[in-house]
């Protein structure tokens, strides 16, 4: 006896055997109950989903000599003879084949007569999408009145090229795509019934692959059998379908938090040697950083029979949930660059090399590297209430439209003389390193840095906490983390190090700003900008006049101030 694709063999034969389309079948089973029967059915979804089964099950459905019944017996033999592609009364039509206005004639001409079998003439018409403009128009009127006696069946992947004439004339059911894990369920059951042993990782690899469809998971089983002599094994799956052993990716993750950039090189060279697919490589790192980001926040999410589960909870524990979120995003434009790269592994490197630029640093890091993007700072003794903190005081209001002309704000020191304040302030007989010099106005600092981009930004969501001889240390809100990155914290301390003259060395605590960061103070002076010019607009005659005669809205996010 001829070997059976397992995919032919495993076909579902009534509606309690089909798997994840629990939907159309609670519509169907109780329509056929109730003897509710439509005229015509369309089936929508991807390939793979079971369709053309449900045709074929609907079909026993109504021509079981048990009668109309939503459990066909499938011993008559009218269910035999459909199982077995046979049955006189089913008519399975290849849309794709028979496109033409002519041949959908010559079809329902046959549609006026009686079964010759059956209880009813079913007409299955598979990628009805297919069919030209013209033969659409032929059957709209057989598909509004068809006989008695005829049922139309169809079946697309494509349901938005089907005229809306011929929708509106059918029940539309649409089958989803299969999860991974109902795929994974369900190719267990199968090779328990075949007797060939399998391991759940490989089995869950083969679901993913998939892509919810059930029918391409049965023919990869199939494949990964012949593939690995009778067995299923990860490996064996792993290499078949060329996709990524997630030992790289973990080795990846590992050398990254290591700051071991040589280590992350290393093992890119190794995936090169095998051959393998980087496309796939930052596919599966992004699927990889996405189920660690759902056990950082989700973990009740994670699925207990998931193979690297625990490996997964570890990483989840050791990474921050910010950084994960940015490695995400790093790796998907990795992958939408490899097109743009010289090669797939110098997009693939330089990918790694962005993760390795932007990571998280450890603690010892501060001591070899001056500033850090994540770094730990033991930090110093809260004030006491004895020790007053100076308030910056904010610049002065840049004039706006309509606003009366106010008096200066008085004038902080000039920059020139600042370090020699400053210095005195840390370094003098009796200053305290735990205060900030009275001089220390952080606003003119920075706007003498003339600094630009991430630095700038950096700069004005701080506050200046001290200056301890060489060092200078800055307050930045945890809300603010992401600023923390390391190439702005390089340019600031260059920066600060040229105003000061001597070097510097930046630390940046991540603690509540107690005072008006120079971000907040341009942010408030914004808002008064645009209050100061909203009230202008609206105390205007003409505008006021405009509103009372047209009874119109004054749109407060059209007024710009100047």
């Amino acid at each position: 006896m001829s070997y059976q694709v397992l995919a032919r063999k495993w076909r579902p034969k009534s509606f309690d055997s089909l798997v994840g389309q629990e939907h159309v079948v609670r519509a169907l089973t109780h329509a056929l109950s109730e003897k509710r029967l439509h005229h015509a059915y369309l089936f929508t979804g991807t390939r793979g989903v079971g369709k053309t089964t449900l045709a074929r099950i609907l079909a026993k459905s109504f021509n079981c000599e048990t009668g109309i019944t939503a459990t066909p017996c499938g011993v008559c033999s009218a269910c035999s003879e459909i199982d077995s592609g046979r049955f006189v009364d089913l008519l399975e039509v290849d849309a794709a084949t028979n496109t033409k206005v002519d041949e959908m004639r010559q079809l329902l001409e046959n549609a006026v007569y009686a079964p010759t079998r059956g209880r009813f003439k079913v007409y299955v018409i598979d990628e009805v999408h297919m069919l030209s403009n013209s033969a659409f128009n032929a059957m709209l009127k057989t598909l509004e009145e068809p006989p008695e006696h005829v049922k139309f069946i169809l079946a697309t992947t494509d349901p938005q090229k089907i005229p809306v004439t011929v929708l509106s004339r059918c029940l539309q059911f649409n089958l989803k795509q299969m999860t991974p894990q109902l795929i994974a369920a369900h190719l267990k059951h199968i090779l328990g019934v075949e007797a060939i042993s399998a391991e759940p990782a490989a089995l869950h690899l083969l679901a993913r692959s998939a892509s919810g469809s059930m029918r391409d998971a049965l023919s990869l089983l199939d494949q990964a059998i012949a593939h690995g002599a009778g067995k299923v094994e990860e490996a064996q799956v792993r290499e078949m379908l060329g996709t990524v052993d997630l030992d790289y990716l973990f080795s990846i993750l590992d050398a990254l938090l290591a700051g071991d950039a040589a280590g992350m090189l290393k093992v890119a060279d190794t995936m090169a040697t095998r051959s393998l697919s980087f496309d796939l490589a930052l596919q599966e790192l992004a699927s990889l950083l996405t189920r660690v980001q759902v056990a950082q926040l989700a973990p009740l999410a994670v699925a207990d029979d998931l193979p690297e589960r625990a490996r997964i909870l570890e990483m989840a524990a050791r990474l921050d949930p910010e950084f994960v979120q940015l490695a995400y995003q790093i790796a998907v434009h990795g992958r939408k660059e490899l097109p743009l790269a010289p090669d797939d592994q110098a997009g693939f490197v330089m990918t790694l090399l962005r993760l390795h630029a932007f990571r998280p640093a450890e603690t010892g890091d501060a001591a070899r590297s001056g500033p850090v993007l994540c770094a730990t700072v033991e930090r110093p003794a809260r004030l006491t209430a004895m020790e007053p903190r100076q308030k910056i005081a904010p610049p002065a209001s840049t004039p706006t439209i309509s606003a009366p002309a106010v008096d200066s704000a008085p004038l902080a020191p000039e920059p020139a003389e600042l370090p020699q304040a400053l210095v005195a302030g840390a370094s003098g007989a009796g200053a305290s390193p735990e205060t900030v010099p009275e001089d220390g106005n952080w606003h003119t600092i920075l706007a003498a840095l003339k600094l630009g981009g991430m630095a700038r930004e950096l700069g004005q969501h701080c506050e200046l906490r001290r200056i301890n001889g060489a060092q200078i240390v800055l307050c930045l809100s945890p809300i603010h983390r992401h600023l923390q990155m390391k190439p702005a914290q390089d340019k600031l301390q260059q920066a600060l190090s040229a105003y000061f003259a001597r070097p510097l060395q930046l630390l940046i605590e991540l603690e509540a700003v107690a005072g008006d960061t120079p971000a907040a103070v341009a942010q408030r002076q914004r808002n008064e900008r645009q209050d100061r010019a909203v009230a202008a607009v609206e105390q205007d005659d003409f505008v006021r006049e405009v509103i009372d005669l047209f009874d119109a809205t004054l749109i407060e996010s059209s007024i710009k101030p100047v």
